[in-house]
């Protein structure tokens, strides 16, 4: 492999691995976990996908190889979007925030379906079938109350390289291996809770003059709290331990080195004019006026025939702010732009930089936007 498939095809499955833990986190108990709670973003993403791609259609219409970058302006950036929202503090109602985290995460979902169904080259029914038997492993082995994030990575691992061989991309790899990873504990909850509270009564009760004086452990104090150590490591589930384990890697290794590779954009052979035509324009006005008015036009119907109520503490002002803010695109958006155009020869080339110069304008545009509205529209304390 080279340098940039081990980029594209290996660290971003472990990227799509950390989306897929959050995905199932959402759903088993976050904002995603009961239809009252998941209905308003799950609407607002859909017309979030659904219309973008139709205004990807009007501004390129009748050229198919353009139209291979239909899916490029569907995703929402989780880290990028709910960065803007952190510039303006405690002004954001908690309400807004819990929406577009939601909704982004959401749009990653329908993103991992797009790229399963429509970025697939031929399949090796031989390595599919591989494939399918990991995922039978994984499965038995979580109704066996197998506990060990280790058996999961190692086993993901061989499903990665299965499906990498099979002609379904390998990031998709990484989601379902998060689906298989356990959320649940061996012995819930409760049992280790009241283990560390035992333990903890083992030691006296310190006076506050004595707060201050340095303390020699005996050798039981010190067996107990390694015991409480690892009451505590057990009460966090392999799913969650696993998710907060990959936060500082895909922060601060893979996201930026996804984007040093990728973003760049050779602009030696391109006119000034194809930022205003041709796939450019089409990414461009799919995430600043696709993703804006799919948003907010799908829930304001939601909203007025009473399906839904908008997030508590909010104004339709200040959600149409956020709703400018889901036109930031950039991860999911370069990856699916990556897939559509590399492999067509020199014509591809140049339309996937067109396609990478649209997501940046487009998302930057989007951000630029949306800090203006919010700052007009928020409340000022």
């Amino acid at each position: 492999m080279t340098l940039m498939q081990v980029i594209n095809d290996f660290l971003m499955a472990i990227f799509f691995l950390s989306v897929g833990l959050e995905i199932k986190r959402e759903i088993l108990v976050g904002e995603l976990s009961s239809l009252k709670k998941a209905l308003l973003p799950i609407i607002g993403a859909c017309g979030g996908m659904i219309v973008p791609v139709l205004v990807f259609l009007l501004f390129c219409p009748g050229d198919a190889q353009m139209q291979r970058g239909l899916a490029i302006p569907m995703a929402t950036d989780i880290a990028f979007s709910l960065g803007v929202l952190s510039v303006f503090k405690t002004r954001v109602p908690i309400g807004l925030k819990v929406f577009l985290a939601a909704l982004a995460v959401a749009d990653d979902l329908g993103g991992i379906i797009v790229i399963a169904l429509f970025y697939t080259s031929e399949i090796s029914v031989v390595f599919l079938g591989l494939s399918a038997l990991c995922v039978a492993v994984m499965v038995v082995a979580n109704m066996l109350k197998v506990r060990t994030k280790f058996f999961y990575i190692l086993v993901g691992l061989v499903l990665w390289y299965m499906m990498l061989n099979s002609g379904i991309h390998s990031t998709i790899a990484g989601v379902i291996v998060a689906l298989c990873v356990p959320a649940s504990l061996t012995k819930g909850t409760g049992h280790y809770l009241e283990r560390i509270r035992n333990n903890i009564n083992k030691f006296p009760v310190i006076d506050v003059d004595d707060l201050h004086k340095t303390v020699v452990l005996t050798s039981p104090q010190i067996h107990t709290l390694k015991s409480i150590e690892s009451a505590a490591d057990k009460m966090i589930s392999p799913l969650q331990d696993l998710e907060d384990n990959l936060h500082g890697l895909i922060n601060y290794f893979i996201v930026p080195l996804f984007a040093f590779a990728n973003a760049g954009v050779d602009v030696s052979q391109m006119a000034l004019s194809s930022i205003f035509s041709g796939v450019a324009l089409s990414v461009m006005a799919g995430l600043v006026i696709g993703k804006f008015v799919g948003v907010f036009s799908f829930s304001w119907i939601a909203v007025r025939l009473g399906a839904v109520t908008l997030p508590e503490g909010t104004t339709w002002k200040a959600f149409a702010s956020v709703c400018v803010v889901c036109g930031i695109g950039f991860t999911v958006s370069m990856f699916i732009a990556d897939l559509s155009y590399s492999g067509l020869g020199a014509s591809g080339a140049v339309l996937l930089d067109q396609a990478k110069l649209g997501v940046l304008i487009g998302s930057v545009l989007s951000a630029v936007l949306g800090c203006l509205l919010l700052n007009r529209n928020l409340p000022k304390e």
